[in-house]
């Protein structure tokens, strides 16, 4: 597997919580095309073909579809794509419209992950966000009518004031839409967010943690009985005869490698991690100067890899046995025990053969389980 992560650092209005790099300049838009196109010039070549592309933000529905198209078929030039690759750009209800959504599928995307966070009004007033739940409602079915047959819907919980009952409003709105995959986030104060110095200020409290893992358990049961698999941590697939897991997100959490253009951007690339400026106007200097837009690079050594990879797999579908023995010389059970028999008879853990892989309960003490796996390999 080889992925490529396009970071589009724009947005009408940045959201409270979101920490991702992002600014409120869309005057600036065709220019970072212009340089973005230049710095997938000068990214190293690779002999094996994609099998995702994702473009993130940011708000990448922000770009005209032309736009989409033209980075596109810069990346087809110079990389080979898998007949199946999985091509995924991020929206926010409040950007789209039924023709722009026909054109973002004309040009190549087929895959949509929607940001629609809550369908309370209230909540969606918390957050920040541009749009109505009437508006995600809407982008969705535009979505559907424009070709799309795989679309994400990203749904935010554990938010202060939130309530079991209005999370099943939203978890009814969500499953009423049928959307192909459901992303399921806890709310994360993260530093140096105006939500955090909200926090720091005692103007919002976070939800108690007894609260949220209630909330966490509604999620993965109203989820399950609506039809959907969960095979990550936050990730659900709707049971259908296609295999609707995301391919990007499979990519990084099986540690393979993956490429990265745009700022703030990170890479995984034959051993070595890069990440790009946190800055538009310093990675804009970079790629000017005929350089790559990196801030900084790694070579990661055999013991962050094992490290890594024991934390992504586990928060994902499994921490893969033989590939830990044939990669790291680990014998996971050895190393896990005498926890994994615990784990295994409180249900927390099932050994399928291949991979150790964490129940729904198990799911729901993943943290501390995570934490005992680094300890012990």
């Amino acid at each position: 597997m080889l992925g490529f992560y396009l970071h589009i650092p724009f947005c009408d209005k940045k959201c409270t919580y979101c920490d991702f790099y992002s600014i409120e300049s869309t005057g600036l838009i065709d220019r970072f095309v212009d340089t973005l196109l230049t710095e997938i010039a000068l990214l190293p070549c690779d002999e094996r073909p994609l099998t995702s592309i994702f473009f993130g933000g940011g708000t990448p529905s922000l770009l005209q579809p032309e736009q989409i198209r033209q980075i596109l078929d810069h990346i087809h030039q110079k990389y080979e794509l898998d007949s199946g690759c999985e091509i995924t750009m991020e929206s926010n209800p409040g950007t789209v419209t039924q023709a722009s959504l026909e054109g973002y599928r004309a040009a190549g995307v087929n895959r949509l992950s929607v940001g629609v966070q809550s369908f309370v009004a209230e909540e969606l007033s918390f957050l920040t966000r541009i749009h109505s739940a009437t508006d995600a409602q809407v982008a969705i079915n535009h979505a559907r009518s424009a070709g799309f047959d795989n679309i994400n819907l990203d749904l935010m919980f554990a938010l202060p004031g939130q309530t079991l009952e209005s999370l099943t409003v939203s978890l009814n709105h969500a499953l009423d839409l049928q959307t192909d995959h459901i992303s399921a986030y806890s709310l994360i104060f993260e530093p140096g967010t105006p939500l955090h110095a909200q926090l720091l200020k005692g103007a919002v409290a976070p939800q108690a943690e007894e609260y949220d893992a209630e909330m966490y358990a509604l999620v993965m049961e109203r989820l399950a009985h609506g039809g959907y698999e969960q095979y990550e941590v936050s990730n659900y697939a709707r049971v259908s005869s296609r295999n609707l897991q995301c391919v990007h997100n499979l990519t990084y959490w099986h540690g393979h490698d993956y490429l990265a253009a745009g700022p703030s951007a990170h890479a995984l690339h034959r051993g070595m991690r890069s990440w790009n400026h946190r800055s538009l106007t310093a990675w804009t200097e970079k790629i000017t100067a005929g350089h790559l837009g990196h801030a900084n690079t790694e070579v990661l050594t055999p013991e962050q890899r094992r490290t890594e990879l024991a934390f992504t797999t586990l928060r994902a579908d499994g921490l893969p046995v033989d590939r830990f023995q044939a990669e790291f010389g680990v014998d996971v059970r050895v190393a896990l025990q005498p926890h994994l028999g615990y784990w295994i008879s409180d249900g927390l853990v099932e050994d399928r053969g291949t991979v150790l892989r964490l129940t729904r309960k198990g799911y729901q003490l993943c943290d501390p389980i995570t934490l005992t796996v680094l300890d012990s390999l």
